[in-house]
């Protein structure tokens, strides 16, 4: 009866655990854009209330041509030469690839870990986790933020998941 409840222990952990962490993306992705929304709003009422931040633009004649009083002026819709879109497009930012096959095996690892009495291999999960990704982590504050977050939702799962099994089951 053991093995049964070790089976279910560990698929519940390892598959039912990626439903979560994505929910748990989605709260954080919502905090920070309520966030940048709040600071952006904060921003905005900043300029309104400055008055050295009043700016006009003169706009082209209808006629089409560029010139305003003998000068060269850029069409409204586009930007500046020398500002951030005005040349060639960034490349985008990489979501970091195997993740969720990563996370499964995460979950597994951790739940085995917890049911075989060897909180200590959890550790090693982690630096391995960690040690793989390093460089890429170095490169993009994006990533390395979810994969944090990932990684915690992702081991709580696994963890409470076992602990509930081992607590109530396997006693």
């Amino acid at each position: 009866m053991n093995v049964l409840w070790i089976a279910v222990a560990l698929l519940v952990a390892g598959f039912a655990g990626w439903p979560v962490t994505a929910l748990v993306f989605r709260l954080a992705r919502t905090i920070d854009d309520r966030a940048d929304a709040a600071k952006a709003a904060e921003d905005a009422k900043r300029a309104a209330e400055d008055p050295s931040a009043d700016v006009t633009v003169d706009l082209p004649p209808a006629g089409g041509s560029q010139g305003v009083d003998g000068e060269l002026t850029a069409a409204a819709d586009a930007p500046p030469s020398g500002l951030a879109g005005s040349g060639p497009a960034a490349p985008a930012q990489r979501i970091l690839r195997g993740g969720a096959i990563i996370g499964i095996l995460e979950r597994l690892g951790v739940c085995l870990a917890i049911l075989t009495g060897q909180p200590v291999a959890i550790a090693y999960i982690v630096a391995i986790k960690g040690l793989g990704r390093f460089a890429e982590l170095k490169e993009t504050p994006v990533a390395a933020e979810r994969f944090i977050i990932g990684t915690l939702a992702s081991m709580l799962w696994a963890a409470g998941t076992a602990a509930a099994i081992k607590v109530l089951f396997l006693a």
